[in-house]
C-alpha cells in the first residue's frame, strides 16, 4: 500500500510509518554528501498545530542532489512577486504541497480522524520516500515553490497551504479549506506516489461525484477534469514523462471519491503525482533539479492553459 491520503489502493508492499520516518532521518552519510538541506519550521500558531516551541525539523533530511551553482534552470526559487499585468493577472492560483517536513515528528497529531464528508480519514501523514531518502514532503516543496514562481511571472496570485512554515499538517479538511476561502480559480496538490518497484509514471487525480454530509463536488467536477487534463498534456510534454502505466489506463487520469482534500473542495482543484518514488528510475527523475524545474513548468502551462480558456 502506499502511505498517504492520496494514495489508499493497494499498488505495493505498505510499510510502517514509523518505519518511513526512520528512512527519512537515518540516511547514511554518504547518502546526504551535495544535499539540500531544507530546514523545518514552527510557528507555534493556529488550529491543528502542535505547541510553541517544538524542534524544527533536523538538518540532516535530504531532499535531494544540490543544485549545479551557475544553473538557473536548476536552482529553488524564492518568491518572486506578483508580475503586474501578466496574462494570469487577476487569478487566484492555490498551490498545495503534499505532507509536511515535520509530520513525522507529530504523528499523534497527524493519526487524529477528520470530517472528509463520506467518511473520517487520518489528518494527514508523512508521505512516501525513496529508497536513498528523498522524502515526499520535499519534494512537494520544492516542485510547488518552484510552480509558484512561474506562476508569479504570469500575473497569478499564488497562495500556499503550508511552506514549511508550520510544525505539522495542516489537515486535509483544513487544505480544502484553505482553497475555498481564497476563492481560488484552481487549486492543485503536489504530490509524488509510493507504489511497488516497475510502476512508473504519472497521473491526476479528479475528484469523483460526492454528496455526504459536509462534501458536494458536483458543481467542481466538470471544471477539475478540464484542468486536469490540461495539466496532463503538458506535464508530459515539458517533462517528456508517460502517463502512470499502474493507473488511470493508460490516461493520467484517476477518479477519486474518498480524498478529503477533494470531497470538500468547492472550487476546481487535483492532485498531480509527479512519478512514483519506489521505482529507482522514477526516483531518479524526481531527485534531478532540473526535471523538478520542467515538473513545475508542466503544472504552470496546465494551469495557465486551463485559466486562460
Amino acid at each position: 500500500m502506499p502511505y498517504d491520503e492520496n494514495q489508499d489502493r493497494p499498488t505495493g508492499p505498505r510499510r510502517s510509518r514509523w518505519a518511513l520516518a526512520a528512512v527519512a532521518v537515518l540516511v547514511p552519510a554518504v547518502a546526504l554528501a551535495g544535499w539540500l538541506v531544507l530546514p523545518g519550521g514552527d510557528d507555534g500558531g493556529d488550529g491543528g498545530r502542535g505547541a510553541a516551541g517544538e524542534p524544527s525539523a533536523p538538518a540532516d533530511v535530504t531532499t535531494g542532489p544540490a543544485d549545479k551553482p551557475g544553473d538557473p534552470e536548476a536552482t529553488s526559487p524564492s518568491p518572486s512577486g506578483t508580475s503586474a499585468g501578466g496574462p494570469l493577472a487577476g487569478r487566484t492560483v492555490v498551490v498545495d504541497p503534499g505532507h509536511n517536513p515535520g509530520n513525522f515528528r507529530h504523528t499523534s497529531e497527524i493519526n487524529k480522524l477528520v470530517d472528509i464528508g463520506t467518511n473520517r480519514k487520518e489528518c494527514d501523514t508523512t508521505g512516501t520516500a525513496s529508497n536513498a531518502g528523498h522524502r515526499e514532503a520535499d519534494f512537494t516543496l520544492d516542485v510547488s515553490r518552484r510552480l509558484r514562481t512561474l506562476l508569479e511571472k504570469q500575473g497569478a496570485r499564488v497562495e500556499f497551504t503550508q511552506d514549511g512554515d508550520r510544525p505539522f499538517g495542516p489537515c486535509v479538511d483544513e487544505r480544502a479549506r484553505f482553497g475555498n476561502n481564497a476563492d481560488a480559480d484552481a487549486v492543485i496538490s503536489v504530490h509524488a506516489d509510493g507504489s511497488a518497484v516497475g510502476n512508473r509514471g504519472f497521473h491526476i487525480i479528479l475528484p469523483g461525484r460526492v454528496k455526504s454530509g459536509g462534501a458536494d463536488t458536483y458543481r467542481i467536477v466538470g471544471p477539475s477534469r478540464e484542468l486536469g487534463e490540461r495539466v496532463a498534456e503538458a506535464f508530459r510534454s515539458a517533462t517528456g514523462t508517460e502517463p502512470s502505466n499502474y493507473i488511470g489506463g493508460g490516461t493520467g487520469l484517476d477518479v477519486r471519491d474518498d480524498l478529503g482534500g477533494l470531497n470538500l473542495s468547492t472550487v476546481p482543484k487535483v492532485f498531480v503525482e509527479c512519478g512514483n518514488m519506489r521505482d529507482p528510475k522514477d526516483a531518479a527523475l524526481l531527485a534531478s533539479a532540473s526535471w523538478r524545474q520542467r515538473a513545475a513548468q508542466g503544472m504552470a502551462d496546465g494551469i495557465a492553459g486551463y485559466l486562460r480558456r
